[in-house]
C-alpha cells in the first residue's frame, strides 16, 4: 500500500517539440534545461526527484548532472502516462503516496511553487492539486494559449476546488481571473485511475487533460501563487531563460 505522504517529483522529457525540437538538452546558464529543472526540483526539497526520460540522451545528461532518470517508452501519449511508466519502475513496492508531475520546460520555476502544488492534498477529498495564479496582463484573459480556470479563488482564500478549465475567458462578469498553471499533484490511487480512462469529450474539444479527470468525478483543488513560470516552448522563451538564469548565476557569485 502507498503512503499517504512521501512524495516523489516526477518530470516527464522528451525531445520531440514541434515549435523548439531537442529543447530538453538545450544549454542555459551551463546546464542542459532538463537538468536545470531537476536543480530547482531539488532545491523544494520535497522528495527525490526522478526524470522519466523518452529518450536515453535525456537520461544520460541527467545521469551525467547527478541526478536520476528512467528510460520510458517513446510511443507513450502524454506526460501523465509517461510518470505512471516511471512510478512503476522506480517505485514497484509503493513507498510514494503522491506524486508531483513537474513539467520538464520550467528552469527558472520558483521550487517555493513545488511545495505549493502539494498543499491541498491535505484534504483528504481531494485527488489531484494544481496551481494557478492572477492575471495581470490584459490580452492574457481572451488569449486561447493562457489556460483559465474557474476556481473561488481569492487572497483570503488561496486553495479552491476546481469547477472547470478552459482556453476561453472564464468565468463572466467583474472579477479576477486566474491563469492556470500545468503542475499538478496526484494522490498515487489518483494518478492510476486518470491514465486508465479514455479520453474525456470536453477533453478532446477544449484540448485539455485535466477535464477528463472532472469529467469522472474526480476533484481538482487549486491552490494560489504569486507568479506564472516561464515556460520554454520556442527560440524567444529559451533566450527569455537563459537571461535570467545568467543573471542570477552573476548575481549570486
Amino acid at each position: 500500500m502507498a503512503t499517504e505522504c512521501n512524495p516523489i517529483v516526477l518530470i516527464p522529457a522528451r525531445m520531440a517539440s514541434t515549435r523548439l525540437p531537442g529543447k530538453p538538452l538545450a544549454d542555459i546558464a551551463g546546464l542542459t534545461m532538463i537538468v536545470q529543472v531537476c536543480a530547482r526540483a531539488a532545491e523544494a526539497e520535497v522528495g527525490p526527484v526522478v526524470v522519466a526520460a523518452a529518450e536515453r540522451e535525456i537520461a544520460e545528461a541527467v545521469e551525467r548532472a547527478g541526478h536520476r532518470a528512467v528510460l520510458t517508452d517513446p510511443a507513450l501519449p502524454s506526460g501523465s502516462d509517461r510518470i505512471h511508466a516511471a512510478l512503476r519502475e522506480v517505485d514497484p513496492g509503493r513507498r510514494h503516496g503522491l506524486v508531483v508531475n513537474l513539467q520538464g520546460d520550467l528552469p527558472t520555476l520558483d521550487p517555493a511553487a513545488i511545495a505549493a502544488v502539494l498543499e491541498p492534498l491535505s484534504n483528504p477529498e481531494v485527488d489531484i492539486a494544481t496551481l494557478a495564479a492572477v492575471i495581470r496582463i490584459e490580452h492574457e484573459r481572451t488569449d486561447p494559449n493562457v489556460v483559465k480556470v474557474a476556481a473561488a479563488l481569492s487572497v483570503e482564500q488561496r486553495v479552491a476546488r476546481a469547477l472547470y478549465f478552459s482556453r476561453v475567458t472564464i468565468p463572466s462578469g467583474a472579477g479576477e481571473h486566474f491563469h492556470h498553471i500545468g503542475i499538478y499533484a496526484y494522490r498515487r490511487a489518483a494518478l492510476e485511475r486518470f491514465v486508465s480512462l479514455p479520453p474525456g469529450m470536453l477533453e478532446r474539444r477544449e484540448k485539455l487533460e485535466q477535464l477528463r479527470a472532472l469529467e469522472a468525478g474526480m476533484r481538482i483543488d487549486v491552490a494560489l501563487v504569486d507568479t506564472v513560470p516561464l515556460g520554454v516552448d520556442t527560440p524567444a522563451d529559451l533566450e527569455r531563460a537563459r537571461a535570467m538564469l545568467g543573471a542570477k548565476n552573476r548575481t549570486s557569485r
